[in-house]
């Protein structure tokens, strides 16, 4: 019966480790240029992500373009994508924690825990 016993929760281990959603590891290299939102929650944003760490994000339908978008700092580990939007008008910077679902030389997408969006490299 002990040997029964100790087979079920070896079992029952090796299942719950089994069910685990496997990270992601991302290459950061890949995120790096201009992308063109093509599906997710409207307004269509575009993001420039640069070497350094640093980005921006704008607008065209609000009058924003490159030059004068939202700037941001951004970190890529493993699936996790953190961006920090640096907010001009007062001291407190806005922090949203997406999970990269898929990363190419062409193709962005990602999700929180409400939306999910698509980009296009442009």
């Amino acid at each position: 019966m002990k040997r029964l016993l100790c087979l079920l929760v070896i079992l029952s281990v090796a299942a719950t480790f089994y069910s685990c959603e496997r990270e992601e590891d991302f290459d950061e290299i890949l995120l790096i240029g201009k992308w063109k939102q093509i599906s997710g929650p409207p307004p269509v944003l575009y993001y420039r992500y640069d070497t350094n760490g640093g980005g921006v994000t704008w607008n065209p339908d609000e009058g924003y373009n490159e030059s004068n978008g939202q700037k941001f700092t951004w970190k890529l580990v493993q699936s996790e994508l953190t961006q920090i939007h640096l907010m001009e008008v007062g001291s407190t910077n806005i922090t949203f924690i997406f999970i990269v679902t898929e990363l190419t030389a062409t193709t962005l997408k990602y999700k929180d825990q409400f939306d999910s969006w698509s980009f296009t490299r442009i």
